[in-house]
């Protein structure tokens, strides 16, 4: 049997992979393999019917946002869209809070009465911990809005999402949550905030129905010596590239149960966080997003966990310190682009991971590309 030819090898079939594979197929008309050692394209996006009938997402919930128009615009070629805003509640004590933090929160948990935002201003001003310097996710959390918001709504939930103190945890990890002062609760205040209305997973079969590009499931790239490339994509984890010489960069895993039920929904919003004791962090209905209509509705319980499949880079100095090490040993070599959020070990939202795969894919349009991960 003769060996093929490839242009690129691509590692890993989910948003990095697919999206400059398809860009590097239809735009120059490069011969792509892609391979994964899962047994479906999507990477942690995909989406399935299960047992019920219900579309769910298998690693968790995927809500597609962003600012660029470009981003919208490139996916649209491979998807319909539904609108869809997200909306997050906290069960705190039995109460049924909105997140992020907003003026009916405040109001609900304190027993308060606001109704401008003048007042609730004026209350986080009260409540606000003062803090010459950032250092850590309490900090961030604190110098906000106060300790008893963040005992009631983030300590708990932070200390199981990680398994570590928040104090332990750079500003970054709870910085990204905005506090408002309005009654705006949506998750995401992006201008596009949307679902692919056949699911994710649909997107991608479209993304990479190309004849020069050829997908091998159950696959590592390892395996693929007997096939000749020019050049290799890698969009795993950069510390496994390179066999952990400068030891294992961790990640926070989950695991999940789902739980189904003939009925319509169960949930008054997609996600609901419980920062309280329980073991689990949040549960997810999918009905919510997808829009599906159906006699059964399944929900998705997450409980975070120390091994697994890497979802959430821990974003301390020390690991920072030996991801760039590894950077370095990449930008030794001449044939090799890492890509994407495992091999950037960066917690990217998906528009970010297609804006760097957009951005590397024009680097090697024009030969201009670095042999690095590639900046979003």
């Amino acid at each position: 049997m003769h060996s093929m030819t490839y242009d690129y090898l691509i590692v890993g079939a989910g948003f990095a992979g697919c999206v400059l594979a398809e860009r590097l197929a239809a735009e120059l008309g490069k011969r792509v393999l892609v391979v994964d050692r899962r047994s479906h394209i999507g990477g942690n996006a995909f989406d399935e019917k299960d047992s019920h009938g219900v579309l769910v997402h298998k690693y968790g919930p995927h809500i597609f946002h962003t600012n660029d128009d470009r981003i919208v615009r490139y996916l649209s070629r491979f998807t319909e869209w539904r609108p869809y805003e997200h909306r997050v509640k906290a069960n705190v004590h039995g109460i049924q809070v909105p997140i992020p933090i907003n003026r009916t929160t405040v109001n609900l948990l304190f027993g308060l009465r606001c109704t401008s935002d003048a007042e609730v201003e004026a209350f986080f001003l009260r409540e606000r911990a003062n803090r010459k310097e950032i250092q850590n996710s309490e900090d961030v959390v604190v110098s906000k809005v106060g300790y008893r918001l963040f005992h009631l709504l983030y300590e708990g939930y932070t200390r199981k999402q990680w398994g570590m103190e928040p104090r332990e945890l750079a500003p970054s990890v709870c910085g990204r949550i905005p506090v408002r002062t309005n009654e705006d609760d949506r998750y995401f205040d992006d201008r596009f905030q949307l679902m692919p209305s056949e699911g994710y997973t649909a997107m991608f079969r479209r993304m990479i129905a190309h004849p020069l590009i050829e997908l091998r499931l159950n696959t590592d790239y390892r395996n693929c010596q007997a096939e000749h490339f020019n050049r290799l994509v890698f969009t795993g984890p950069i510390d496994e590239f390179f066999d952990k010489i400068h030891g294992p960069l961790p990640y926070r895993s989950l695991r999940f149960e789902y739980r189904s039920f003939e009925q319509e929904l169960v949930q008054p919003v997609a996600s609901i966080n419980y920062p309280d004791d329980e073991e689990f962090t949040r549960t997810t209905e999918f009905k919510h997003m997808t829009g599906q209509r159906h006699p059964w509705t399944t929900i998705a319980v997450e409980y975070p966990q120390a091994d697994g499949d890497p979802y959430y880079p821990v974003p301390q100095r020390a690991n920072l310190e030996r991801y760039e090490r590894y950077r370095s040993e990449c930008l030794k070599l001449k044939t090799v682009h890492c890509l994407g959020r495992l091999a950037s070990y960066q917690y990217y939202n998906m528009d970010q991971v297609v804006a760097q795969s957009l951005k590397l894919f024009g680097q090697l349009a024009t030969g201009t590309a670095v042999f690095s991960p590639a900046a979003e």
